[in-house]
């Protein structure tokens, strides 16, 4: 099974309208469709979603570091040979996103290969996960509107609240009138991508501490080493690290310095192979991990909940498994489905990606 190409196809979809949230907006998701081809005639599949405001990735960056740098290094390579592959993808630094495309369309090869769900290889507790949805920056009325449509139609109970905004108050009155709205039965939870600083988080949660919030997640930067670390110590809810604890080495740093007590695992940016040593990681620290999204498609849902649903830690809180709604369209031939607030692994060796070709003829943005 070796390497013989790799093929980066730039896509444009647009939202059905804007997210919002304290660090950036998208209207339209401009990733990148990657595929790994092999002399064994099996093509790994996986989608990059660049975040220039998080990661500083744009579509044109991860084509261009995929088929300049990357490719070259990889062709003629097994596809089994994983450690050399991140060997060498690790000689360049950042780019996350992309490594993590390559990685989850090499395991993609393998799942076929074995005949498995890449599921299954990566662990098989279950085929299913809990589904938490994401309710970004809207007046507190559309944005409760947004959740009970969001519950009644897809039967999701669990809502990542987009906060970070000034006046913090207004985020306030936003969490209490869908802490009001949704019942003491809904898990809610917060996620400040850094809008805040330290003590505008902590006024913030100390008039929230009567909303039963699951977690709260990073609601001033981790940057402010020393503001963090106070926030952080007095949090009476599991404070999550999300962008800033992007690798294995930078979550050793957040939890063990006091900045975190919780870590999202994004497979967008660390394929299966990070993810899974961050998760170990995690295990063995004895703090709670959480499915994060870096609002992928259709594609990179797919890879979230094969993950998620694949490890038994990861399967404790629900998963951040529903942005791709907020798509006005997808390239997967069959989209995916969520009901009663789950979302299944798809059936059939790899990953079950199979893409419309007439979809990416019609979004393609390479001419």
């Amino acid at each position: 099974m070796k390497i013989t190409g790799i093929e980066t196809i730039p896509f444009a979809i647009p939202y059905r309208k804007p997210l919002r949230f304290a660090s950036g907006e998208v209207h339209t998701a401009e990733h990148v469709l990657v595929r790994v081809h092999t002399d064994s005639g099996l093509t790994g599949t996986a989608e990059a979603p660049p975040r220039p405001y998080t990661y500083g990735e744009t579509q044109e960056s991860i084509v261009a570091v995929i088929d300049r740098v990357f490719a070259p290094q990889l062709l003629g390579l097994c596809a089994l040979e994983r450690e050399t592959v991140h060997a060498l993808l690790d000689r360049t630094v950042g780019n996350p996103a992309a490594k993590s495309a390559l990685d989850m369309a090499l395991w993609d090869i393998l799942g076929q290969a074995a005949g498995v769900p890449v599921a299954t290889l990566l662990g098989g507790w279950t085929d299913r996960m809990r589904v938490s949805h994401m309710v970004g920056f809207a007046p507190a009325g559309a944005m409760v509107t947004e959740a009970l449509r969001i519950r009644e139609t897809y039967g999701i109970t669990t809502f990542k609240v987009k906060v970070g905004r000034r006046p913090y108050t207004d985020d306030v009155t936003a969490c209490r009138a869908l802490r009001e709205a949704l019942g003491p039965e809904a898990e809610l939870y917060i996620d400040g991508n850094r809008g805040w600083t330290a003590a505008e988080s902590a006024r913030a949660l100390r008039e929230m501490a009567d909303l039963g919030l699951t977690f709260a997640e990073e609601l001033c930067p981790a940057d402010d080493v020393l503001g963090r670390r106070w926030l952080v110590g007095q949090c009476t809810v599991p404070f999550i690290a999300d962008e800033s604890a992007t690798r294995p080495a930078e979550v050793t740093r957040e939890l063990l310095g006091g900045s975190a007590t919780a870590i999202s695992v994004k497979t967008a940016r660390t394929g299966f192979t990070a993810s899974q040593r961050v998760l170990h990681q995690c295990e063995g620290l004895g703090v709670a991990v959480v499915m994060g999204n870096q609002i992928d498609g259709q594609i990179g849902t797919l890879c979230s909940v094969a993950f998620g649903a694949a490890h038994r830690s990861s399967t404790r809180h629900a998963g951040e498994l529903s942005n791709f709604l907020d798509m006005s369209d997808d390239l997967l031939a069959e989209p995916l489905s969520i009901a009663d607030g789950e979302l299944r692994v798809r059936e059939g060796a790899g990953l079950g990606i199979v893409v419309d070709p007439d979809k990416l003829a019609r979004y393609r943005q390479d001419g």
